[in-house]
């Protein structure tokens, strides 16, 4: 999975994670709403980018 994001992507990851972890040091709750807000957004997008390539046929059900 790492060697699909390349250098950005898993710079962003870092940069998230830091980001999430530098708030819940001054306010937890805040961080764990933050925390979910990302999660959400990451399925959102997973979604929106999963239903594209199977509309475009690309991602369809495993043949055997």
């Amino acid at each position: 999975m790492l060697q699909k994001l390349g250098v950005v992507g898993i710079l962003g990851i870092l940069f998230l994670l830091g980001g999430v972890a530098l708030v819940a040091v001054v306010e937890p709750i805040i961080a764990a709403g933050l925390a979910l807000v990302v999660a959400g957004l990451g399925m959102i997008i997973y979604g929106l980018v999963s239903g594209f390539m199977q509309s475009m046929g690309l991602m369809g059900p495993p043949q055997v």
